[in-house]
């Protein structure tokens, strides 16, 4: 009996250890916090829109279910791939980025939605895509790229300038296109990556500086230049209508500053806990615009108030917070430079879609990842969780 007790404690010692070598790969191949956020985002956006599709037509769970399925063999794809070889073709990406951003002006693939031309519509199968969100990564890459060579520290303005100047060139193709909401992600996440590509603090916020008069300019000229043309040149009447109505969101309650109106509306009436799974009033009689899309936070508010937000909001700090634990990890500084891009796009994009659903910020056409409907968006930004998993699976073999 005591040899059988001693071989069974033998046994259970063997699996046991069997099991934390499984782990310690595991966890060598895949960071699961990055995981989890992730998976908790992606399960949080289907029951959003599982219930805007309770009365909201455009809403189709099963065309959501469809973006989440190929979203994740592409983000499979992307964790098998070493990425490291693309630091030496960055003027391949540069013209790649170019062409993806006016593939949607190409006779035979453009397609228009909700009046704008901002979509292709791939031949023979007949599904639409939105390359904007593909040219997003690529410009990573390509500042990433860029910013790597210089080890950590930019010693001549020459070469900032030149970095920057390589990142204003397919913002300023976003904006020649007519997204200004995605031109500013493409931006945002190019200006972090050159922030860490580490140039004097100097240089930084003289750039600061002259893009903030830049800006004032621009706003200052607009109507000037237009009445001069004859027709918008600068901003579209729309643009400058919400950053008016952001100043003062009761100056057009029935116009431009309607939407936000009802934003405002369908987060405060949703209280502490929410009015519950399909009674968010605001989008099923239809005073919520865009309820699944553009103002999805709005619904979620309403839905599932302060606690459903603040679980949101918990899932985006985690995944984020992880994705900056992986750049630290990693040995490559071009995968963590590429590592801190896609923080900066999840960062933006979250800050503005929130920020604009209750008055903080400019309404603007971007997406809250993960949760938002749209298949590009779910694929590219669970492509962006793949490539994230692949810099920790590569961590330590990159010097």
């Amino acid at each position: 009996m005591a040899q059988r007790a001693v071989s069974t404690k033998d046994a259970l010692k063997h699996v046991n250890k069997r099991i934390g070598q499984a782990r310690g790969s595991l966890r060598r191949q895949i960071s699961l916090p990055v995981l989890f956020g992730a998976a908790g985002l992606v399960a949080f956006g289907c029951l959003i829109i599982w219930t805007a599709s309770l009365t909201i037509s455009a809403a189709s769970f099963s065309r959501h279910l469809i973006g989440i399925g190929l979203g994740t063999i592409l983000a499979l794809f992307c964790w098998k791939t070493d990425f490291r070889g693309l630091s030496n073709i960055t003027t391949v990406l540069m013209v790649i980025d170019i062409i993806v951003i006016f593939l949607p002006y190409v006779p035979g693939l453009s397609y228009s939605a909700k009046g704008m031309t901002g979509w292709i519509q791939i031949p023979l199968i007949h599904l639409t895509f939105q390359p904007v969100e593909l040219v997003k990564i690529i410009t990573v890459f390509i500042v990433a790229a860029l910013g790597a060579q210089y080890n950590g520290r930019i010693d001549s303005v020459r070469n900032y300038v030149k970095l920057c100047g390589m990142l204003a060139i397919p913002f300023c193709c976003v904006l020649i296109a007519g997204d200004l909401g995605s031109g500013l992600v493409v931006f945002f996440s190019g200006a972090i990556i050159i922030m860490m590509s580490g140039p004097r603090r100097e240089w930084a916020l003289s750039t600061i500086a002259i893009l903030i008069g830049l800006v004032a300019l621009l706003l200052a000229a607009d109507s000037l230049v237009d009445s001069i043309v004859g027709r918008d040149v600068l901003l579209k009447a729309y643009q400058m209508n919400r950053l008016l109505v952001f100043l003062d969101p009761t100056a057009d309650t029935t116009g431009a500053g309607y939407n936000l109106m009802q934003s405002l509306i369908a987060v405060g009436s949703g209280g502490f806990f929410g009015k519950g799974i399909g009674n968010a009033t605001q989008s099923a009689s239809g005073f919520l615009p865009e309820a699944h899309t553009d103002f999805i936070f709005a619904l979620t508010s309403e839905e599932f108030g302060f606690v459903g937000d603040l679980l949101l909001l918990s899932l985006f700090a985690l995944l984020i917070f992880s994705t900056i634990r992986v750049a630290y990890k990693s040995d490559s500084l071009f995968l963590r430079l590429v590592a801190v891009g896609i923080v900066g796009i999840w960062t933006f994009q979250v800050l503005e879609n929130v920020g604009m659903c209750i008055g903080l910020m400019p309404i603007t056409g971007i997406p809250l990842p993960f949760i938002s409907f749209g298949s590009s968006s779910m694929l590219m930004q669970l492509a962006n969780v793949g490539i994230v998993q692949s810099i920790w699976r590569h961590r330590t073999q990159a010097r």
